[in-house]
């Protein structure tokens, strides 16, 4: 018998929306308890470098990869129907797959609330019963109702907040920093290394040449002749003739 498409859709659901590996049927195992995770494939551009950084549990304030949010108010998107989906203007938002606590708190309250926990109504991920369901997209930062019905408190004058972390750290594209490599091959560097990171400051090598320190963080190469002495002119080390007088 072929894969039902319920099956089909299931195992996309949980594989794109929450990067999981299908295990159970919708029905024994919804998306946000499968366990076993399975990435997508993404950009090197798009990676993030100081991802062990990134702690298990939420912090409380800012971190240097960290931006905390408590009750943003997200922005409707007039594309979508009306009240549908909405957008916090932001990406890279950290999933719960990093940890529990992660997981992002969604509420509804009156628009330009400044106290939302206390005055507005939480809404949970998976509904309240009656096919209300949200999803959010952790990569894109945006928030879909995508039940059937939306929330009853939803409408017309009220706003969407969310409370959450958004990574804000190096990526591939913007530098790597404090890693360590293993059994790595460098073909070509856009420019040499200095000795303090391990390099000698030259992109060529002078044959027979004698490296000497040109300056703190770089080398450079003195060469001479058979029969030359090595000398000290001007501070700079150098091949040449003994003359007989000068010396």
């Amino acid at each position: 018998m072929a894969i039902s498409d319920t099956q089909k859709v299931d195992l996309l659901w949980k594989k794109v929306g929450f990067s999981k590996a299908k295990s159970d049927t919708n029905a024994n195992k919804k998306a946000p308890n499968e366990a076993i995770v399975s990435d997508l494939i993404i950009k090197p551009a798009e990676v993030w470098s100081d991802i062990a950084n990134v702690p298990s549990t939420i912090p409380s304030s800012n971190t240097a990869v960290l931006r905390i949010y408590t009750e943003l108010e997200t922005t409707e998107d007039g594309t979508a129907t009306n009240n549908r989906t909405w957008k916090t203007g932001t990406t890279n938002w950290v999933p719960p797959k990093f940890g529990a606590t992660y997981q992002l708190k969604v509420y509804v309250d009156s628009a330009g609330s400044g106290n939302t926990v206390a005055n507005g109504t939480q809404l949970f991920e998976t509904g309240s019963g009656n096919n209300d369901e949200w999803y959010f997209d952790y990569q894109s930062g945006t928030l879909n109702f995508i039940g059937s019905n939306l929330p009853s408190g939803v409408s017309d004058g009220k706003s969407i907040f969310v409370s959450g972390a958004r990574y804000q750290g190096n990526t591939f594209a913007t530098g790597i920093k404090d890693v360590t490599l293993y059994n790595a091959t460098i073909s070509s560097l856009a420019s040499p290394l200095s000795t303090s990171d391990g390099g000698t400051g030259l992109n060529v090598f002078t044959n027979k040449g004698v490296f000497y320190a040109s300056n703190t963080t770089t080398m450079a190469q003195a060469t001479g002749s058979n029969g030359q002495v090595l000398q000290i002119s001007n501070d700079t080390p150098t091949f040449d003739d003994l003359d007989g007088g000068t010396y």
